[in-house]
């Protein structure tokens, strides 16, 4: 495999689900951090040469960049057992990665980042009305996640999938955007099982 470079904020879910996967399967990731709050994947030579869409994660593969975090996971676990074999697990995993980037991810972490590092004191008033909504739509997510783990042990195919990977990301600091992990003993026993893993790495 060629050079891999990741392009981050390691405070970031989406940049640490790709750190997650590499040190998984136990791929080399040299990282290049980038601090978002400061603008610094909206620079001119950022735009030009890593993303033209101003947003990290970006996987570097040798030479060719490959933004969105769940195809960077892609990528790196093809051919690994972090991605089923079975057609339709396959299929099945997909479906819990696209959940997570339009059901979980716009929710759960969009309010860690705001009461994390924006603060709720400098929020605009558009965000403060939003709220409680994201709240709503954060704990609907997580509750289906609770209810499919309290009957298997791994969201598809019944082994660790990148699935597992891509939502555990910001589901165990999902505390931080005001969400109470003990009202979902199933997913507290699903990252005690992740965390339980060969190679696997912490958030930084």
């Amino acid at each position: 495999m060629e050079k891999l470079t990741l392009h981050e904020d390691p405070r970031s879910g989406n940049c640490y689900k790709i750190r997650l996967t590499a040190a998984l399967l136990g791929l080399p990731l040299e990282r290049v951090q980038y601090d978002i709050m400061k603008g610094e994947t909206r620079t001119p030579d950022f735009l030009a040469k890593v993303n033209a869409n101003g947003r990290i994660p970006v996987l570097q593969i040798g030479e060719q960049f490959l933004p969105e975090s769940n195809a960077a996971c892609w990528y790196l676990a093809e051919g690994s057992s972090l991605i089923p074999s079975d057609r339709f697990n396959r299929a099945d995993m997909l479906r819990w990665m696209f959940f997570e980037q339009y059901n979980h991810e716009p929710n759960i972490a969009t309010l860690r980042f705001w009461l994390l590092f924006v603060g709720e004191a400098r929020l605009t008033q558009f965000q403060r009305d939003q709220i409680m909504a994201k709240r709503a739509g954060g704990e609907q997510a997580l509750q289906l996640m609770d209810d499919h783990l309290a009957a298997h042990d791994w969201l598809a195919g019944g082994a660790l999938s990148i699935a597992d990977v891509a939502l555990y990301a910001y589901t165990h600091v999902c505390e931080a955007g005001g969400f109470r992990l003990r009202d979902y003993p199933a997913i507290c026993a699903w990252l005690g099982r992740i965390e339980a893993q060969p190679g696997y790495a912490a958030m930084d």
